[in-house]
């Protein structure tokens, strides 16, 4: 395990800190086979990296997904499948950008201080089993850069869940 992060400086792209965070994510879980333990160091080093307003995991349980590990404000606890971003996500079995969260039909509203919002779903054999949500209290913070090393991101989590 990784004893701390190194942060890329800020004048990299966005691109640039996602590539030099992606390894030491990974080296933060590496070893460890507990997935809330991994899923509490993948949220803590993404809000550490880029100081996002609000970044957690959201766990399927039946009808729901379920609050997990994250960091920023307090959260919604429980979200009906295809309700919100995130519900939303995991019906459309996608990753969704949000430039603005109060142009999103049916957004639920967990801090009015969230502006925009992207939700990646992590999925093992096609099926949901969570997703990571990550809001930022600027509009429009999210891109396909976003999305593209989230998704990379959540992947790293995935042999957690078959331990």
């Amino acid at each position: 395990m990784a004893e701390e992060l190194i942060i890329p400086n800020k004048t990299l792209s966005k691109q640039e800190q996602y590539v030099a965070l992606l390894p030491q994510i990974e080296a933060l879980l590496y070893g460890e086979p507990n997935l809330m333990a991994n899923a509490a160091n993948m949220v803590a080093a993404l809000k550490q990296a880029f100081n996002f307003f609000w970044v957690g995991f959201y766990f399927v349980e039946g009808d729901e997904l379920v609050l997990g590990p994250f960091q920023g404000p307090v959260a919604c606890t429980r979200i009906k499948y295809g309700k919100g971003v995130c519900g939303a996500a995991w019906q459309q079995v996608k990753t969704i950008v949000v430039p603005n969260v109060d142009d999103f039909p049916g957004h639920i509203a967990c801090s009015s201080l969230s502006k925009s919002e992207i939700v990646v779903p992590v999925m093992i054999d096609g099926k949901v089993v969570a997703v990571l949500d990550v809001d930022s209290d600027e509009l429009s913070d999210f891109d396909f850069t976003d999305a593209e090393y989230l998704e990379q991101t959540v992947q790293l989590l995935i042999p957690s869940f078959n331990r």
